[in-house]
């Protein structure tokens, strides 16, 4: 079997992105309007995050649409204990952090 065969050094996981405690990841573009309001409340609320370009970053954009049956859909959020949420109120992540 040839080595050509075996998954890109580029697959992204889960598990790569998932944040520290009291925080969140959250997979956006550039042009997302939802992303930008999502930022916006975030910030207002004082909540740490990291964002990740799924349009820069190889392989998340392929890890966004795993996670959100075959779809490139944004914002979506990777929690601390590794579950993921599409398209959340900075009041849902509030709750979700404790």
């Amino acid at each position: 079997m040839s080595g050509a065969s075996a998954a890109p050094s580029s697959a992204a996981t889960l598990e790569a992105f998932t944040p520290a405690e009291g925080s969140i990841t959250m997979f956006s573009t550039s042009w997302c309007g939802y992303c930008a309001r999502l930022k916006k409340q975030l910030d207002a609320s004082g909540i740490g995050y990291t964002e990740v370009n799924i349009e820069e970053v190889d392989g998340t954009a392929e890890l966004v649409a795993a996670v959100n049956g075959g779809n490139q859909t944004v914002p979506t959020v990777v929690f601390p204990d590794g579950s993921t949420a599409t398209n959340p109120s900075a009041r849902d992540v509030a709750a979700r952090l404790g």
